[in-house]
This record gives structure tokens, sequence and C-alpha cells, in this order.
């Protein structure tokens, strides 16, 4: 019979409930938001399959495989974008996913349910599988899980199941025996967290937004694959975006205290593992090969057996991929040996207080945002060697940026910040000629005239007449990005008739023109190709046409794609998350999320992404 003395022992796997042959074994759920198994003694018949098929009671059983590290170790992107953005990764599950599909399998992951809470499920249906990609960072529960795949298994059916290692050993437990038509896989786990801490956190999240959550996206990748950002949509219409370790509940899992027990004394981690493939984050891919790195997220597989080395025969024409050495694949993933750390908060007392309160109250209380002294004080100093090392990086020994810097950020027409390095960066090529009434508003840094040719002199031109501004603005999208705006060399900007032109952070290629005369403004994230010209006025010249518009304000909403050579004529609004192909002239409004080309620009394809 099943007992837990040490929930330390117990990872929740559910293989013991599913085993009894006489349901004698429930799950009862703690303070903590895990469940263990509870037996009925009065239908117990004492028969000891539950211990038999406990994984931590036989891990030196299980842990073996055919080869005692893994044959290969692959980085890999999944070849369909779309599948490559909506993943955690690269799309390694997605691809071995579909290729069971492909042959008439079942596979079985993790879904959430109508409450974001998760469970495991068995899918024979390929339009299940964005709900099954995407890790969600909360224990599963598993209950019934073994019973459908031993019994599909036994029909013939073809399963490829992925889960947490301890999931996974405890499939390997339970069938008792290898079977041909079984794919196992499993993934490098950090540790699994509370289902009722999660859930509490997302209450925090309604009550802040004031609307029901109606999609979570645990790695969304608007802002970078790096960036972790946790994407929740409401049913409002708002969203939240919680960046790295800005987010409470990232934070907290960062302090260890709301994992399972058995997470600290983890016996899945290390060689040989259990399933016959691994996936994960391939972190530090850029290292190693940047044609398979652009910040939308890259996999690491780890082929384990000799059945996961032909498996992968079967569906690498799915991925673009290549083998790595097996050693790079330390360093960034630390988990796939090495268990958490016991957390240096109080556990007992945090969980009490979390079953009185709501989880902002534990947030204020553990593990709250505020710095420290010692913190604050590193990054002001960080912060003072970053903004002079920009300065000596952007300008090296050129005497004119460095006198053109201090003029422009010095005007007194100028709103700058030198101490939040909200300033313009001045570069050798730079030619300013600004009427002393013209105003400049300076809210993000900006790079002007940036050249990476050495020994390149190409002017970068501003010309702002009186009554003139121009605004530089932050803004989410770019949060986290690298550096301030880059403008190139080449470009030629000219703000005339008291117009005012309105730039966001994003980044643009040689030779822009700008043209603005009423209003132009430019959103957050906007990527600008080679050659594109911007204009809300065309000059004294005028067409006799009642169509015809001379000057008209222009807005390029946030997350917009101007590609190379195209033009974007007065009046016109472009909507945010759209793309503009190359050598296009637009003058008419593009909705948001459209691609528009040809002269004059037409809607070619409807609610696109792009990253």
């Amino acid at each position: 019979m099943i007992q837990i003395t040490d929930k330390i022992n117990c990872c929740g796997c559910n293989a013991c409930g599913d085993v009894c042959p006489k349901d004698a074994i429930t799950f009862e759920t703690d303070i903590e938001g895990f469940w263990y198994p509870v037996v009925d003694k009065t239908k117990c018949i004492d028969c000891g399959l539950c211990e038999k098929v406990c994984p931590e009671l036989h891990i030196d059983e299980l842990k073996k495989n055919d080869f005692e590290t893994p044959v290969r170790t692959i980085a890999a992107i999944n070849k369909d974008m779309s599948v490559r953005w909506d993943s955690t990764s690269g799309g390694a599950f997605s691809a071995l996913a579909d290729g069971m599909y492909e042959q008439g399998g079942y596979v079985s992951g993790a879904v959430y349910d109508e409450r974001f809470l998760v469970h495991n499920y068995i899918s024979d249906n390929r339009n299940d599988l964005p709900r099954l990609r995407s890790s969600k960072y909360l224990q599963s529960n598993a209950e019934g899980l073994y019973k459908n795949i031993r019994d599909l298994l036994r029909r013939g059916e073809k399963v490829l199941a992925c889960g947490t290692p301890c999931q996974m050993a405890a499939l390997r437990s339970f069938l008792r025996k290898d079977y041909d038509n079984l794919i196992i896989v499993d993934f490098i786990c950090r540790g699994v967290n509370s289902p009722k801490v999660y859930r509490k956190y997302l209450d925090s999240l309604e009550r802040k937004y004031g609307g029901k959550i109606v999609s979570v996206k645990a790695k969304n990748k608007e802002l970078g694959w790096r960036s972790l950002t946790r994407k929740v949509v409401f049913d409002n219409g708002q969203v939240y975006y919680g960046i790295k370790m800005d987010d409470d509940f990232r934070r907290g899992y960062h302090t260890n205290v709301f994992c399972r027990p058995s997470c600290y004394a983890c016996k899945y981690k290390g060689f040989p593992r259990m399933a016959d493939v691994t996936i994960a984050d391939y972190w530090g891919i850029e290292k190693i090969d940047k044609n398979l790195d652009n910040n939308i997220g890259t996999s690491m597989i780890l082929l384990n057996s000799r059945k996961g080395e032909k498996y992968f025969e079967q569906i690498k024409d799915k991925l673009e991929w290549e083998y790595t050495q097996f050693e790079s694949i330390f360093p960034g993933n630390i988990a796939l040996k090495k268990s958490i750390e016991p957390a240096k908060i109080d556990r007992k007392q945090f969980f009490e207080d979390l079953d009185k309160g709501t989880f902002d109250d534990v947030v204020q209380k553990y593990f709250p945002l505020q710095r420290n002294a010692h913190f604050i004080f590193k990054q002001k100093l960080k912060a003072f060697l970053k903004r002079y090392y920009h300065l000596y990086r952007y300008f090296g020994f050129h005497v004119k940026p460095y006198i053109d810097f201090i003029k422009i950020n010095n005007r007194n027409n100028t709103e700058s910040n030198w101490r939040s390095e909200n300033v313009i960066y001045t570069m050798p090529g730079a030619v300013f000629d600004i009427h002393p009434s013209a105003r400049m508003i300076v809210k993000a840094p900006f790079l002007y005239g940036n050249n990476p040719v050495k020994g390149m002199r190409m002017p970068t031109c501003l010309r702002m007449d009186a009554n003139t501004t121009l605004e530089i603005h932050g803004g989410p999208l770019t949060r986290y990005g690298n550096g301030p705006y880059n403008l190139r060399y080449g470009a030629y900007i000219e703000i005339v008739n008291g117009g005012k032109l309105t730039i966001g952070q994003g980044a643009c290629n040689v030779g822009l023109t700008v043209m603005c005369a009423k209003e132009v403004t430019i959103g957050n994230g906007v990527r600008i190709g080679r050659n594109v010209s911007i204009r809300d006025w065309n000059g004294p010249h005028v067409i006799i046409n009642h169509h015809y518009r001379n000057h008209a304000p222009v807005h390029i909403g946030d997350h917009v794609w101007l590609c190379s050579g195209c033009t974007i004529m007065p009046g016109v609004t472009i909507g945010e998350g759209s793309v503009v192909a190359a050598n296009a002239t637009v003058t008419k409004d593009v909705p948001p999320h459209s691609l528009v080309g040809g002269s004059p620009a037409k809607i070619l394809k409807e609610n696109i992404e792009w990253y």
C-alpha cells in the first residue's frame, strides 16, 4: 500500500491511482495546492501494484536507456514559421506530434482547462495541436493518462506521449514493458509550480485588468524569445505583458517557494534519460549557429534511444536542424542535471499567508519588485558607465559628433535627460540645420545617422524650420530592445511649416526620407527598410483633381514593417501589425495586420503576424 510519509518522495504523477484495480486511491490537495494519494483501506486488497508503479520507489530500475548519454544533440527550428512563433522554443514538439498524426496515431500532452489549470490530454486530431503545444509552467493532473495510453497500445495504436520526466518515468513503470508503437518525449524541467498559486496569480490579474482571462501564453514572442514574456488577454480587450522578472509569478517561481517539494530532490535529472527524445530551449544557440537564431525560439533535441533516433529520421524534414556538440547544451540548461535549491523564504508561512489573502499580498511580503540599496547602486553605476561607453562606442575619437551631441542636447528647446540616457546621439556623418524655435522632445535614446561601414561618410541630414517639433518616445514593444532607436546613414528628414514628427522606438535602415509639414507619427516597434519615403506634403506642386490631397497627416501604427523602397503618401494611416511590401506606393489606409503591395498598394493578405 502506498503511504506518503515525506512529501519530498511523491512527484504527483498519479500513476498509483491509475493502477489500482479497486479504485481505492484518490488524491487530496494540500494547503500548497499539490495532490497526494490517499488509500481507502476498506477497498484496498494489498496487491502492492501502487508501490510497483511508483517511479520514486524504482528510479534505479527505470533510469536506463539504449545510450548512457544522448547519441545525438540537435539544434532545430520548425520550417513552418507560424508553428515556431506559437511554440515555447523552436517548434520541435509540434514536428514530433505532426509525425504521429500523419501515421494515424495519438498524441498526449498538457492542455489548459476553462480555468487555465492543466491536465494531460490524449488526442487523435491535429486540430488539438495548438492546445497541446507550449509549456504551461505548473503541475498537470495526469489521472487516467496511463490507463488510456496502455489501452491504446494494446489495441495496436501508435502513441507519442509527452510530459515531465517524472510523468514519463511513471508511464514506463506503469506499462512494465516497452512497446514498439510508443514514443516517449520528455523535456528539461526546472520544477513544477503549484496550480493553486498559479490560479491565485491569474485572479490577481483579473482584478487589476477588470476582465476575465481568455488566453495565456507563458512565453509569448512579440518582444522576442529571450524576453520570457507572459502574455495574458482579457475579455475586455486589455492585454498584460509580463516580461522577465517584472512578472510576479515568474519572480516567485525563481524564489523556489511554490515548486512541488519533490522538485528540490528530483530523481529524474541527468543521464541516462528515460525518454526516447528530450526537448528544451536551446539557450546559447547564438554562440553556436546564428542561422538558427533570430530570437524567435530554437529547440534543443536529445535522441536518447534507438527508437528516438529512428523516429527523428521520420520527422526531420519538418525542421531546419543541425547536429551540435553535446557539451554545448549544459551552460544554458542547468536544470538538465541539477535540482532547484530549497527556498530561502519560510514556505509554511508563505502558504498560510496565501490561504488567508491574495497573491498580491504574498508578492509584497515575500518577493516584491522593489530593489534594495545595493542593487540600486549597482544599477546606477552600470548606467553611468554604459552612458559614457556609448559615447565612445558611437563617436570614437571624432571631435565633431561630441560637439554636436552637446549642442543638440543642450539647446534651449531640447527636452532631453542625460541621466536616463534619453538623448540624441549625433553620429559623425550627421548634419543638422535646426531653427532656434524648433522644439525637440527626447523621451527615449535616439541614434541619428549610425554608420556600421568603417571609413564611409554618407551624410544623414535633419532640417527643422521655425516652430516645428520632433518628438522621440519609448514604448512597450521595444522595452527590452538592443539600445537606442537606430536611424542609419543616408536619411533626410525635413520638418517644415510648423509640422510635428513623432517617432517611437524601432529600427530604420539606410536612405529614409521623411517630409513632414503637418503631422507624421511613427509608432513603436516599427521596422523600416532601405530607401523608404514617408511624406505628408507634396510641396507647392498640385494636381487639379477633386481627389487630390496636397497635405494630410500620416499615421503609422505600432509594430509595422515598411519594406525597402516603399512610399507612404499624405493622408495615409497604416494599422498596427501590418506589412508594406517592397516598392509599394500606399495611397489609402491600411487595416491592422494586413500585408499590402503594388502601386497603388492593395491588400494581399489579412490577419497576418510578423516578427
